[in-house]
């Protein structure tokens, strides 16, 4: 029987969302043995500060692409929106599973909703571009960051320190939180969630074509397609963890669009853009095209510089 040594993070949610697609690959492949192999990064080193301080996505996949480079696993299961848009040589993305819910999910206290939020509520997020949003819809609430699994940031809300925080759905769901804690869910088109949120993405050493076999029998085109499209436009916006940045494609009658987001950290200015592509490379670079033309860029080259 061959042995495939999966690496995945050592967090909860990596761990659980990784035993979730080997359960998937073991129905489909009954003929191997799948390992799973913990690796702490960086990223999980780093809990008291602000990701977007420290470096960003890169962090939760470089010490894993080491083991990957050096034969110690055969495969990587990432959330696909910790995975730079451009992957170092020697690396590909083999596949892409159906992907989980996309939204951002807001939770509260005594479920208040985000509108009925008193003035000067404290709500709590690891993210710039949730942060930016919040802040255009609610200049009289204070965002402060927070950083830890769910359950710390859920008890970190119910003991006061916030009155309400933002997490990804899929978390939530991956890890079998009940809907029943989330006071609601933003509507992906409304408050756009971030690049590839929702998905995973299985990275292997390139041309390893037995690899690529077996991953074959998980892979879903139609979160590949959506999400190499909101890739495309990252990469080319040069978006990082220090934009707030986000995309989110989607089939509407049969036809691909994407919906491009860059906003300036206190929210203040946004540049929105959608267009339609059959092809989502080419749709990526459509709506950074609109985005340049528009001045959006200008927001990145000055975040980034004064980084």
């Amino acid at each position: 029987m061959k042995i495939v040594k999966v690496g995945t993070r050592r967090s909860g949610l990596a761990k659980t969302q990784t035993m979730q697609l080997i359960n998937e690959l073991e129905k489909r492949n009954p003929d191997v043995k799948f390992e799973t192999v913990e690796i702490v990064t960086k990223g999980d080193q780093i809990v008291n500060v602000q990701l977007s301080k420290v470096g960003g996505k890169g962090l939760f996949v470089k010490e894993i692409e080491e083991a990957l480079k050096n034969g110690e696993i055969d495969m990587a299961v990432h959330s696909l929106k910790d995975v730079p848009s451009e992957l170092p040589p020697g690396f590909e993305l083999a596949a892409v599973p159906v992907r989980e819910d996309m939204r951002d999910a807001f939770l509260s206290n005594n479920k208040v909703a985000f509108k009925d939020l008193p003035s000067g509520s404290i709500v709590g997020t690891s993210s710039l571009r949730r942060s930016a949003q919040l802040k255009e819809l609610r200049d009289d609430i204070t965002v402060n960051w927070v950083r830890g699994n769910i359950d710390t940031r859920i008890k970190k809300m119910e003991s006061g320190e916030y009155d309400a925080i933002i997490l990804a759905a899929a978390g939530l769901k991956r890890m079998g939180w009940s809907d029943t804690i989330v006071t609601e869910y933003f509507d992906p088109v409304e408050f756009i969630p971030a690049i590839a949120q929702g998905a995973l993405g299985v990275e292997i050493r390139e041309g390893d074509i037995e690899m690529r076999n077996i991953l074959s029998t998980i892979h879903d085109d139609e979160t590949s397609t959506t999400t190499s499209a909101e890739r495309a436009f990252l990469k080319r916006m040069d978006g990082s963890c220090q934009v707030p940045i986000g995309g989110y494609a989607e089939y509407v009658d049969g036809e691909l669009y994407l919906t491009g987001l860059i906003m300036n950290e206190e929210g203040t200015e946004k540049f929105l853009v959608r267009k339609s592509a059959d092809d989502p490379i080419e749709l990526g670079n459509l709506v950074a095209d609109e985005m340049e033309k528009i001045g959006a860029k200008e927001i990145i080259d000055r975040i980034n510089e004064n980084k």
